[in-house]
């Protein structure tokens, strides 16, 4: 079953989680941790939002 729409509105916060599979590792080096922080600065660029916080997760090297 779908998850029904989420509502929008204009101005609000939100809260956003992403995580791997399973809660497994998202980054499994620098090199994916680098990708994801441009893939944030792409959509901030794209949608034009304000990100307050970011907290990342310890990388295993």
């Amino acid at each position: 079953m779908a998850r029904p729409l989420r509502i929008e509105y204009e101005g609000a916060f939100y809260h956003v989680t992403a995580r791997g599979n399973e809660r497994r590792d998202s980054y499994f080096g620098k090199t994916d941790y680098e990708k994801f922080k441009a893939y944030l600065k792409e959509a901030q660029e794209k949608y034009g939002y304000i990100l307050h916080c970011y907290v990342g997760t310890s990388i295993k090297l």
